[in-house]
């Protein structure tokens, strides 16, 4: 991906410290008198002839060494660069944190006669994903209803899928205010979006707030020591960060304790607010083209290790008797205005498949309903409460 060029560029600026060396020859050397000391107390038991092989063998071992140890100094560069791979790649699939993500149809929003109500809905799960600390929402398009024929589609005047419009709200409002004038264009499904109630998120800050953490976004204006980025992050003053990225990039800059905004900061992942205060730090949105894709472009490492379905015609557990194992990726689904059972139906993948053996468990989160629909909003606010517990359980296990 982008580590090729990554490392052609920062290639010829990459050395290893002093102290690094030091602390790399001095394990070494405790090493090497370490087993000194220990063929000397065996030496006693050795046979002469044995003795020589293994005096041959470890000069051979020295050579090799001092082979080993040059190659290293006259390419440290490489040695760094693949070290910091590593880091970064740790640091994507984050390590030892569970993470929930929920699916929806995107034909859910042929259920609304305009666009502002589509509007409505979509702010709706934005809230309710929230709430519940969601990590991803996945939004996967059915087959039979590849675009929108609802009102709403007509008001945006374009053909596009029920889905692609429900990504494009989501991605908005768990964006931060003062980001969305300079990472999203003025758009007609953009409508709306200002009665919606914000999600209030922990990475939503005002001004006036002092984070650990700030999002931002990567200005053209050139930073005053020319060898950073300005980064606007909501404060009264840009801030400069320690790398050169051009315009228009979202990023996640540690702001530390220190409130001078004339300090340098540094970029970090987006999940180092969480692996580090714990914090929340919104949801991230992918589209799907259908159901089948939604598990087969998993971001994660690995894959989801555990799949829920929902659907009235699930089986009925409470939620205190419901035990999901120990997972590192769980995902839950909800279907479209005909359920998870049509996804099943339109995607080739799952041809003649029952919609019980796509998942670990189907449930029934709503029994004895008085209405004869559950809305898809209102199913995402009730299942996700009534896996509140059962997921604390399994996440407390692990």
């Amino acid at each position: 991906m982008g580590k090729k060029n990554k490392r052609s560029q920062d290639e010829s600026e990459l050395e290893l410290e002093p102290e690094l060396t030091k602390i790399i020859d001095g394990d070494s050397k405790k090493k090497k008198n370490k087993n000194k000391k220990k063929r000397s107390h065996e030496d006693t038991e050795i046979e002469p002839e044995q003795k020589m092989s293994l005096d041959g063998d470890s000069k051979e071992e020295k050579i090799k060494k001092k082979r080993k140890n040059k190659k290293q100094e006259e390419e440290p560069e490489l040695v760094t660069e693949k070290t910091k791979i590593q880091e970064e790649e740790k640091g994507n699939v984050e390590e030892g944190r569970a993470t929930v993500s929920i699916a929806i149809a995107g034909s859910i929003i042929h259920n609304t006669q305009s666009l502002e109500l589509a509007t409505r809905l979509a702010g709706q799960i934005a809230r309710a994903a929230t709430i519940f600390r969601i990590d991803e929402i996945v939004v996967f398009d059915n087959k039979s209803s590849s675009e929108i024929e609802s009102a709403a589609t007509n008001a945006s005047d374009s053909n596009e899928s029920g889905a692609s419009f429900l990504v494009r709200i989501l991605k908005y409002l768990e964006t931060p205010q003062y980001l969305r004038k300079s990472l999203f264009p003025k758009q007609n499904d953009l409508r709306y979006v200002g009665m919606l109630p914000p999600l209030d998120a922990p990475h939503h800050l005002r001004k006036h707030e002092w984070e650990q953490y700030r999002e931002g976004v990567t200005l053209s204006e050139k930073a005053p020591n020319s060898e950073g980025t300005l980064v606007d992050v909501g404060l009264s003053k840009s801030v400069v960060v320690d790398q050169v990225l051009g315009p228009g990039i979202r990023v996640t800059v540690a702001m530390g304790t220190d409130h001078d905004l004339d300090l340098v900061r540094q970029i970090v992942p987006p999940s180092k607010p969480r692996e580090e205060a714990g914090m929340y730090w919104g949801y991230k949105v992918r589209y799907a083209s259908q159901l089948s894709s939604v598990f087969k472009e998993c971001p994660f490492e690995g894959g989801y290790d555990y799949l829920i379905g929902t659907s009235e015609h699930g089986l009925v557990i409470s939620s205190s008797e419901l035990k999901i194992p120990t997972f590192r990726h769980l995902l839950i689904a909800f279907g479209g205005l005909a359920g998870l059972e049509e996804s099943i139906e339109d995607d080739n993948q799952y041809k003649g498949k029952n919609v019980r053996d796509v998942f670990n468990v189907y449930l029934n989160t709503c029994p004895h309903q008085g209405s004869r629909t559950i809305r898809a909003e209102e199913a995402m606010f009730i299942s996700l409460q009534y896996f509140q517990e059962p997921i604390s359980r399994a996440v407390r296990r692990l």
